[in-house]
């Protein structure tokens, strides 16, 4: 008798843990910076430390903002937290080199990624992170989902943000990135604890060229507009 009391509390607390809790981490955090990530935790664990310093995007260099859009997702501002296009030549890409993983992923889903979840491949991840990319692209819309990006990414050994990044690498704070700054950055989040965005090496050198003239398109074409306008 007491069987289908317990299947409906089981089911009312995986409806909570599967959609109230998420909904209500996307409202709070629509409006308080995102504290620490799974993966800060992770790699403090490991010994790489920890630098972040929360910056709001109106302190971040607009250099930086062209740069991620032209390095990782060039249709921010016009999808709706999926590029459905570029999902399916990473997935034709990496059944021809099944050993060189190719990401198609968006800035909205490397977000939700990066602030709400953990690190991996597996499908309840991939699950969880499409939900969530559907709350921040619905609630947050794109500044504050860019805003989130650029303080949650990973940019080297313990260093998370752009503010943390800029200090660590040039010296300077996050608003004063110049674009060759800027798109060295960007260079180098596919990879950010083996590539490096100070005395890069050749790879990394002509990639954050072609990251450099992909900016200036970003900028002179206005695809950047959803978050700097």
């Amino acid at each position: 008798m007491k069987k289908p009391g317990r299947l409906t509390g089981l089911f009312g607390l995986v409806l909570i843990l599967v959609g109230v809790v998420p909904l209500a981490q996307v409202l709070i955090y629509r409006v308080v910076p995102a504290p620490i990530t799974i993966l800060m935790i992770e790699r403090l664990f490991e010994g790489k430390g920890l630098r972040h310093d929360w910056r709001p995007i109106d302190r971040i260099s607009p250099h930086l903002v062209e740069s991620v859009i032209a390095a990782e997702d060039s249709g921010f501002c016009d999808h709706n937290g999926f590029d459905f296009e570029a999902m399916q030549k990473a997935a034709e890409a990496n059944a021809r080199h099944p050993g060189k993983v190719r990401g198609g992923s968006t800035i909205s889903q490397q977000t939700a990624k990066n602030v709400f979840l953990w690190p991996g491949r597996d499908y309840v991840r991939k699950g969880l992170e499409a939900g969530y990319t559907v709350l921040i692209e619905t609630i947050w819309g794109k500044r504050r989902i860019m805003e989130m990006y650029l303080n949650a990414i990973e940019w080297g050994p313990g260093i998370y943000g752009a503010e943390a990044a800029s200090q660590a690498y040039f010296h300077v704070p996050a608003n004063r990135l110049t674009p060759d700054q800027a798109a060295r950055l960007a260079a180098v989040l596919p990879s950010p604890l083996k590539w490096k965005a100070v005395r890069p090496g050749r790879y990394v050198a002509r990639r954050s060229a072609r990251i450099g003239a992909r900016a200036a398109v970003v900028r002179n074409d206005d695809l950047a507009a959803c978050v700097l306008d």
